[in-house]
């Protein structure tokens, strides 16, 4: 094998090894955009449910209560 062969299949290896980390990556991004859209839209269904219940205080959101 020569020295030209030899530097040929490193290379190729370290391609492979590469294309391999790629398609990892690729794979984590992937799951970790689907678990970002769960969570984006358990937010908007909690904060519609939160804007859906009355306010407990007797004061408006604007208003301190007289204790300030």
């Amino acid at each position: 094998m020569t020295e030209l062969d030899h530097r040929l299949m490193l290379l190729e290896s370290r391609i492979a090894h590469l294309e391999d980390s790629l398609q990892q990556l690729s794979d984590a991004f992937y799951l970790q955009q689907r678990e970002l859209e769960k969570v984006t839209a358990r937010n908007a269904q909690l904060l519609a449910e939160l804007d859906s219940v009355p306010a407990a205080s007797p004061f408006s959101q604007h208003e301190k209560p007289p204790h300030y």
